[in-house]
């Protein structure tokens, strides 16, 4: 829909002149001829923006100005004014105006202005659905959380994300240790800052530290400008170090040195520079092993580990199996728009299955099995949890590879059905994803996950 404009003036002629030349850049505008008329179409039809006149017998541009604000706090107001009223119109932005335009107006300074308001509640309306949506996807109420376990590590994160103290979390890769992460940051003080995630582990030895710390220019061939590192830029909110035990010790000793002080310096810089951060660090090793064979620094364990948090793996809390796996359903059925459930027979194995790979498994599976359902419930089949599995091949009698983990088995079979719908459509994809019962969206993404793109 078109952003919709508020004119309001007693001279019927240039509210219409100004209508006008609204509509020309594509504004819908509806005109009022006084401040009465103008709430109560204000209250029946929100517009985007309101252009007021500031003189106007009866209830005036800054009596409307007021009761606007009153009844519609976030809707941007933008008077019209003789060049006399300049200091009201001044005045009245103090109110809370937008900001005014002096008669005679240029028709371009006009739209431009209107312009920027309606930019200015675009942004406002984003934000506020971004807000409600983290707050809906990170409540409390949102956890999947069955398990006696479960529940006392969201408990103990709801207690510990208050404080400004560096956690570490520790658990098997896929028991969502950058969740965790999240969690700490949004129910936090710092939810209107920036949450920064840095996995240590893929970065060289000589990159991580400029990733981190940032560059000056021509501290290094190809440092071309000056580049603010992770720590800068998660300035007022959170940084997650992923994998921090894969760090060699020289560069644990740069990162201990900025955890003291609050201060980073920047490769071939001079100065420190104070960051207001609050750290959350994350690995799979049992980085107290690696502190007693001296891989990893005692007094960096130490400062990390002033509140651990600990993850149980996915195979020794069973009651959140069928959750989470009901979870992850309602997600992927919600982006592909069909009717699916779990069958029976499907509960059975996702209930009897190890899920080594933990939550990031389980949701793996699930994703894979929408795609290759093909009715309105998912079948054991669908799942592929078996460990051997009937890849399907050109060659009928061609044997299945025995080397490769479990999940590259699962994603040849996911790779060979997806070839086979797209060569069955000629290429097109809206056709295949109609043949595999999914949308485009979950198609292209599924394609890019196992590189078929």
């Amino acid at each position: 829909m078109n952003p919709r404009v508020l004119v309001v003036d007693d001279e019927v002629r240039l509210a219409r002149l100004i209508a006008q030349t609204l509509g020309r850049a594509g504004y819908e505008c509806e005109v009022c001829g006084d401040g009465a008329s103008a709430l109560e179409a204000a209250d029946a039809r929100r517009p985007d923006v309101v252009v007021t006149d500031c003189r106007m017998p009866g209830m005036d541009g800054l009596q409307l100005l007021r009761e606007l604000r009153s009844r519609h706090p976030d809707l941007p107001v933008i008077l019209v004014t003789a060049f006399a009223d300049v200091p009201s119109a001044v005045s009245a932005m103090r109110e809370g105006a937008f900001d005014y335009v002096a008669k005679p107006f240029d028709n371009e300074e006009l739209r431009a202005l209107v312009g920027r308001a309606v930019d200015l509640v675009r942004l406002e309306r984003e934000n506020r659905y971004l807000r409600q949506e983290v707050g809906r996807r990170y409540s409390p109420d949102a956890m999947v959380a069955e398990s006696e376990t479960t529940r006392e590590l969201l408990e103990l994160v709801q207690r510990v994300a208050p404080s400004k103290a560096t956690v570490l979390v520790q658990g098997e890769s896929g028991t969502g240790k950058e969740l965790v992460a999240r969690l700490l940051h949004y129910w936090s003080e710092r939810v209107g800052g920036p949450f920064v995630a840095v996995n240590c582990k893929a970065f060289a030895e000589g990159v991580l530290e400029s990733e981190l710390f940032g560059h000056e220019k021509g501290a290094f061939t190809g440092a071309v400008q000056v580049r603010e590192g992770c720590f800068e830029r998660a300035a007022g909110g959170t940084l997650f170090l992923d994998e921090i035990g894969e760090v060699n010790l020289d560069f644990q000793a740069k990162l201990l040195r900025v955890l003291q002080d609050g201060e980073v310096l920047r490769v071939g810089g001079t100065k420190p520079r104070k960051v207001d951060v609050r750290v959350v660090a994350a690995t799979n090793r049992a980085l107290r092993e690696d502190v007693a064979s001296g891989q990893f620094r005692d007094d960096l364990f130490f400062r990390l580990n002033v509140i651990p948090v600990q993850l149980t793996p996915l195979r020794e809390r069973p009651d959140d199996v069928l959750p989470l796996a009901r979870h992850f359903l309602a997600r992927h059925v919600a982006e592909t728009g069909r009717r699916l459930v779990l069958g029976a027979e499907a509960v059975e194995a996702l209930a009897s299955h190890p899920w080594p790979g933990n939550v990031r498994e389980i949701e793996n599976v699930i994703e894979r099995a929408v795609v290759l359902a093909r009715g309105e419930e998912i079948a054991p089949e669908d799942l592929l949890l078996t460990e051997t599995i009937a890849v399907p091949s050109a060659t009928a009698d061609a044997p299945v590879p025995s080397e490769g983990t479990l999940q590259e088995h699962l994603d040849r079979a996911a790779v060979e059905r997806v070839r086979a719908a797209l060569a069955g459509a000629n290429g097109q994809r809206a056709e295949a994803a109609r043949v595999l019962g999914i949308d485009r969206t979950t198609l292209y993404r599924t394609m890019k996950r196992l590189g078929l793109e």
